[in-house]
């Protein structure tokens, strides 16, 4: 690794690159700041060779971007794009999404709201069920997310007009925008062409190995098991095949990880998390500020003292055996059975040999009629402290709370209520106070009180 020939006093600038472009997949000379770009052409070279080795990943570097190709082993349901408002685009957001870049694609150096309106309008009204009418003030919301989503990450800029104007009226408001081509090319570079895909598993790693025959050797599973670790909040053994647990055991796995990132891996006997102090490497800090965080942080809390609560086991349930199915089933349905995709697609894909039945490890089982109760004691409680749209929407804030835990692994839907996994006991024992503010900042619109958890 060309980490370990970085001096001291320059190993935390390489890390701070390396931990950047991990979690920003591309940065460019606004995105996610002014100063990542630059940092991450000092870093090139040895990022390229690291990210290489480690992961299988490959960056590439220009002056104006930095894209790091990455490869995924699974679908992420909750991985997709978000609006600025942190909502996960919906089919109709991705397929506006997917438009404005190839009419970007085609245009010169400028284009306004309305002309790319226009164009994405057109292309929408040839793909059954997707369509797009500036009339419509839902249609609207959902390109301006869209559009947003290419101008945070500079693909596009504002560069006079007002997008507001344009949503409430879209007949008098305008905004035009400069196009920035390289960022434009480099945001959608899939690893295979979609037109010769037979279902999106063809987009993973295994989907590869599985069409070619390919075997795959140690290397190659440290590297699966290292961008599970980067890529997931927790890796747990019992989601591994027998050699990567045996990977995931060896201290060599995540040694390469912490001297690139300067993470820290927490071992445990059910598997490995790697803990971010800097906070900067996640889309979602945990435990966090706000509402909806502290509730889950509190509930972690509940959850732990109920399975450990002496005299009362909990009923333990298996984990879902494939909870990536439903979401490839969703995805693949989209895929249309005619056209130029049945053409380009050719012979049908190979079957895949039924897996062999393994005993699937239990955990326990919290009720949903006991998290409801739990969830309105702490509304009793606490419910001061919440934001104001909170306290009115009391099963809104516990099915948002369990969101929190189940994207961090802490949690695991079933029928009839959640799964406690093994890395939720690192929340036990929760100690909330409440703090009381300045009864000023209640004239200025704010809450009087919040809660602290520790």
């Amino acid at each position: 690794m060309r980490a370990r020939r970085i001096s001291p006093l320059d190993r935390d600038s390489y890390q701070r690159a390396a931990r950047l472009i991990l979690s920003h997949h591309l940065v460019t000379t606004r995105y996610p700041d002014r100063a990542a770009l630059p940092l991450l052409r000092r870093w090139a070279t040895e990022l390229r060779e690291d990210l290489l080795e480690l992961f299988g990943y490959r960056l590439e570097v220009t002056e104006t971007t930095a894209r790091l190709f990455t490869v995924a082993d699974r679908l992420d349901p909750g991985g997709g794009a978000r609006s600025v408002t942190d909502r996960p685009f919906d089919r109709r957001r991705y397929a506006y999404l997917a438009l404005a870049l190839a009419a970007l694609g085609r245009a010169g150096g400028q284009i306004t709201l309305s002309e790319l309106a226009e164009q994405v309008a057109s292309e929408a009204g040839r793909v059954p069920g997707v369509e797009l009418a500036p009339e419509r003030a839902t249609d609207r919301d959902a390109f301006v997310d869209a559009v947003a989503w290419l101008a945070a990450r500079g693909a596009i800029a504002l560069a006079d007009g007002d997008v507001g104007g344009w949503v409430s009226d879209p007949d008098r408001g305008e905004a035009l925008y400069d196009i920035d081509r390289p960022v434009v090319a480099a945001l959608f570079r899939p690893p295979r062409a979609l037109q010769h895909l037979h279902s999106v598993r063809g987009l993973l790693a295994a989907g590869d190995r599985r069409d070619d025959g390919r075997s795959v050797g140690t290397a190659e599973v440290a590297r699966r098991v290292r961008r599970a670790l980067v890529q997931r909040p927790v890796v747990y053994a019992e989601e591994l095949d027998d050699e990567e647990r045996l990977q995931l055991a060896l201290p060599r796995t995540t040694a390469g990880i912490e001297l690139l990132t300067g993470l820290v891996a927490e071992r445990r006997a059910e598997g490995v998390a790697l803990v971010d102090s800097s906070g900067r490497m996640s889309d979602l800090r945990f435990p966090g500020v706000g509402t909806v965080p502290q509730v889950a942080l509190l509930l972690a809390g509940e959850i732990c003292a109920r399975v450990s609560e002496p005299g009362s086991e909990p009923v333990r349930w298996p984990r879902p055996a494939d909870p990536e199915a439903e979401l490839e089933a969703g995805l693949d349905a989209a895929i249309p059975a005619a056209g130029v995709f049945a053409s380009l697609a050719g012979d049908a894909a190979p079957a895949e040999a039924p897996p062999v039945p393994q005993p699937a490890p239990t955990h326990p089982l919290v009720e949903d009629s006991w998290l409801a109760e739990t969830a309105a004691k702490l509304a009793d409680e606490f419910g001061r402290t919440f934001a104001a749209q909170w306290q009115a929407d009391p099963a809104g804030l516990l099915e948002a709370a369990l969101t929190v835990l189940e994207r961090q692994r802490l949690v695991a839907r079933v029928p009839g209520g959640v799964l406690a996994l093994p890395a939720l006991a690192r929340f036990r024992g929760v100690v909330v106070t409440v703090r009381e503010r300045d009864p000023r900042l209640a004239l200025a619109g704010e809450d009087s009180n919040e809660a602290e958890m520790s």
